[in-house]
């Protein structure tokens, strides 16, 4: 049989077709704008997602059999705010995982509410990029928009809705919206009152890996797909890229550079962290998991070389970094390009390089990028090491991770193996994955992943270099504390 996973990104849709024994058989990706329409501001048109998905699915399958597709899975940017009115209508633009805009919104529930009464509701406070201060901040700003909305969901759970007409979501992504009692997986009264909105209005509640509807008849039949096909529920971004690199059950560790970067530690039990700076979310194995999430990871390389240097080709801007320069440069690099989230939950933050003089290079400043991304994640991890985890290595994917040079200086910075993984799929793997749980191909999602991901490559710390990224730390945690008070002065 043949299996569908969908990566709903942030700039583009990825999607791949699997078989029972996890040989892909082909990719496909279809990429949509992104609008800005003020500073820190981060939307898109749901409807981008919709073309480009059905697109995509027809452009994935045109080649093989298609009575053999048993199954979809699809795996999503994590937040983002859909509403649709009574009709099915998109209501308006989606407003995304790393928009700013609910600073105000975020201040009233963390500072009105409360943490502490935000924990017990959701075992998480508020940050910018979370769904219920979006639903407030549209409630304060477009009343007449709120007035109209029928239903709430997420942009993965858009495509299923599209696909099945079916009104879903599952726990894992569920639990970034603030509007999810973690611990017992449903709906939080308190916070849906806080928000003004209805259980009616919110979707129906599933594990990543049950199915939720098969696909509607005119999707079936303009794609030519059978009418059986099964869409399962999927997950939030990160929990089904753990599930493509086999990051589940007891202590499993995944670090995931793409646009933003996330630190995932998956559990059997639900655990917390009592000062909420990584997040305590459900996993798509029907577990539990920590992550610590930046807003701007492989984004920061991206913005350097797409915007500043106007170039295309980034293993050559990366070649000029030498040995020697490894550990001992001179710039630092604030990653703050959006804000930030984990751990610091600061949207007044901002990108900024620190150290530059007459003699800095080109090859100091992009350093001091991918060297900023891997000391900010790190920031997460000791967050975990104060909670008593202990990890003895990670997994790495993302666009980030395919450079060698940066997997280096991430291995020595964490100063933990790095695991390489067969497939640089992800969330669209993962996805698939949970496809073929939820139609009977595998009983669990462990057992999915026994069976599928392989480690393929390690990159190991270096002690000496290991050590010199150890006090280069030490100094960039210096970095922000310094800089906070002038970031609100200047967000003024």
């Amino acid at each position: 049989m043949l299996y569908i996973g969908i990566d709903l990104g942030t700039s583009a849709v990825k999607l791949l077709l699997l078989d029972e024994t996890g040989k892909i058989h082909n990719i496909v990706s279809r990429e949509y704008p992104l609008e800005f329409p003020h500073p820190g501001w981060s939307q898109q048109n749901p409807e981008d997602w919709k073309h480009a998905v059905l697109s995509g699915l027809a452009e994935l399958t045109a080649s093989c059999d298609k009575s053999r597709i048993a199954g979809i899975g699809c795996g999503g940017q994590m937040h983002g705010l859909v509403i649709l009115d009574a009709q099915g209508e998109v209501i308006r633009p989606a407003i995304l995982w790393n928009d700013g805009r609910t600073a105000k919104q975020v201040d009233a529930l963390n500072q009105g509410i409360g943490m502490k009464r935000l924990s017990e509701y959701t075992a998480n406070i508020a940050f910018a990029g979370f769904t219920a201060p979006k639903l407030l901040w549209v409630r304060e700003n477009e009343p007449e928009n709120f007035a109209r909305i029928s239903k709430i969901m997420l942009p993965k759970d858009y495509v299923n809705y599209i696909l099945t007409g079916e009104h879903v979501c599952d726990y894992s992504d569920a639990s970034g919206m603030l509007l999810l009692d973690v611990r017992n997986k449903c709906w939080s009264v308190p916070m849906l009152s806080i928000c003004g909105v209805s259980e009616a209005q919110m979707p129906k509640l599933h594990e990543s890996y049950e199915v939720v509807g098969t696909l509607l008849p005119e999707i079936a039949s303009a794609l030519g797909f059978p009418a059986s096909v099964k869409v399962v529920a999927g997950a939030g971004d990160n929990a089904a890229a753990a599930v493509g690199t086999g990051v589940v059950g007891e202590g499993g560790c995944n670090l995931s550079l793409g646009t933003s970067g996330t630190v995932f530690i998956s559990s059997r039990r639900f655990r917390g962290d009592e000062n909420n700076a990584l997040h305590a979310f459900a996993h798509a194995d029907g577990g539990y998991h920590l992550m610590g999430c930046m807003l701007s990871a492989a984004s920061c390389n991206k913005w350097l070389m797409d915007e500043v240097y106007r170039v295309r080709n980034y293993p050559a801007e990366q070649a000029g970094i030498t040995e020697q320069m490894l550990g001992r440069n001179h710039v630092y690099f604030l990653p703050y390009l959006m804000g930030e989230r984990s751990p610091i939950n600061d949207t007044n933050a901002r990108g900024t390089f620190l150290g530059i003089t007459m003699d800095t290079t080109r090859e100091d400043l992009t350093q001091a990028v991918l060297e900023g991304v891997a000391f900010a994640i790190r920031d997460s991890f000791e967050v975990a090491k104060k909670l008593g985890i202990e990890m003895s290595a990670t997994k790495i994917c993302g666009g980030g991770a395919k450079s060698p040079l940066w997997r280096r200086i991430f291995a020595n910075v964490l100063n933990l193996p790095l695991e390489s993984v067969a497939s640089e799929q992800g969330p669209g793997l993962g996805g698939a994955m949970l496809a073929m749980v939820g139609c009977g191909e595998f009983e669990s999602v462990q057992a999915a992943c026994d069976a599928l991901v392989r480690v393929t490559g390690v990159t190991e710390p270096e002690p000496a270099l290991a050590a010199r990224y150890e006090a280069r730390y030490r100094q960039f945690q210096k970095i922000y504390p310094a800089c906070r008070q002038l970031f609100a002065e200047l967000a003024q």
